[in-house]
């Protein structure tokens, strides 16, 4: 370590006090994911137990959301509630701390083990995407909370529930949380094992797109019938032809039709688009209600869309990069080569950016092969990105300038 203050020196070294593997290994441990309502309550209590040591912890309700089932009615779908606490609100510093308790792994998923993959390598589902980051995250918040600077600093924290399905029910208490904040770290883990950061991230829309035609026999009259999965089809093709540089459109799913003696009346296309600016995010939706209106008068079906775009796009501004820097620095004064590139990837990072408030969003572990059965965590990155987050709080807290 090298240009440490003596307060800082004693917050980054405090970090090698707290427990974090047996953290990961017990929180892993208990099956969240996203739709394992009875787990997420689990881990929910869980953390919130852990975190109260920061301050009052409370486990918020979801908002309401709705989504299209196969035969576009519009019904209910429930999300786990979400851990939110604030701690010194009054203070001159205020940062914004957030991350997920939810897994890609169902409860009948197969991957549910901890184990050693090797020496120093930890596998198991969630323990870099993210529990590992939550552990990273409680180690440098409490470190930081035992140091003179602590009183000012003010932050909240949001653990949410449904990070890995877009949000939906959690990102109207992200954006309150960010409200005022001066920066924001996520524990998203790493970008690559080596430990370098995403800079840039493309947004990203999921849509549902409900066809309505007119079902007849396959035989007899089909000429009076209008196929809905033939609609979708062209749809698809459609959609797929607004790709271009920095737009990706993924036509992912069609659901629908019936006996092959029947004209189908119905389907469902589902898509995926991802825009790497607001402008390309204004293109693809133009795109898209461009496709639907040309499907309508081409095959004489209704269409009825539903979804948006959840992430918006996050590319590296001013302060982002100054915020980077700043990562950075503390990286080199911990020993620690910091470096960043552009992501694919989506994640919370994309809506506190959308706020106005630079973030770090891969301030989690090193591992890899995150939202597989091959999953893993090197256990030795659980202190390194601790005292990096802690560091980099530290000197947020002394009044660096973003």
């Amino acid at each position: 370590m090298r240009g440490l203050s003596t307060d800082e020196r004693a917050t980054v070294e405090r970090c090698a006090d707290a427990p974090m593997l047996d953290q990961v290994r017990a929180w892993a441990a208990v099956n969240s994911g996203s739709r394992n309502l009875d787990g997420l309550a689990a881990i929910a209590e869980i953390l919130r137990e852990e975190f109260a040591a920061l301050g009052p912890a409370e486990l918020r309700d979801p908002a309401p959301v709705e989504t299209m089932a196969a035969d576009g009615s519009l019904e209910p779908l429930a999300h786990g509630r979400n851990l939110h606490l604030r701690v010194r609100p009054e203070a001159p510093v205020q940062l914004l701390f957030t991350g997920h308790m939810d897994t890609v792994f169902g409860a009948d998923h197969p991957f549910q083990q901890v184990f050693w993959r090797e020496e120093g390598v930890l596998g198991g589902p969630g323990v870099a995407d993210m529990k590992g980051g939550i552990a990273v995250m409680l180690a440098a918040l409490k470190a930081v909370e035992a140091s003179p600077l602590a009183e000012r600093l003010g932050y909240a924290v949001v653990i949410n529930s449904d990070e890995e399905v877009g949000s939906p029910g959690s990102a109207g208490l992200i954006a309150e949380a960010a409200r005022g904040k001066k920066a924001a770290f996520t524990y998203e883990p790493a970008a690559l094992p080596d430990g370098t950061l995403a800079g840039a991230r493309p947004g990203s829309g999921n849509f549902s797109i409900f066809l309505e035609g007119r079902s007849a026999h396959a035989g007899r009259n089909p000429e009076e019938g209008r196929n809905a999965i033939l609609a979708a089809a062209d749809l698809a093709l459609r959609l797929a032809a607004a790709r271009r540089d920095g737009l990706s459109v993924n036509p992912a799913r069609i659901d629908g039709g019936g006996p092959n003696n029947v004209v189908p009346d119905r389907a469902t296309l589902r898509v995926n688009m991802r825009p790497r600016t607001a402008e390309l995010q204004a293109v693809a939706e133009a795109a898209l209600r461009e496709a639907v209106a040309a499907i309508e008068a081409a095959h004489e079906v209704r269409a009825h869309v539903h979804g948006g775009f959840a992430r918006p796009p996050k590319p590296l501004n001013r302060p982002a990069e100054r915020l980077f820097q700043l990562v950075r620095r503390c990286g080199a004064d911990l020993g620690q080569d910091i470096g960043w590139k552009a992501s694919g990837g989506v994640c919370d990072g994309n809506n506190i950016a959308a706020c106005g408030v630079p973030v770090v969003d891969t301030m989690g572990v090193r591992g890899g092969a995150i939202h597989s059965s091959e999953e893993f965590l090197i256990v030795e990155s659980l202190l390194e990105r601790a005292q990096l987050s802690a560091l980099a709080i530290m000197r947020l807290a002394q009044g660096e300038d973003l």
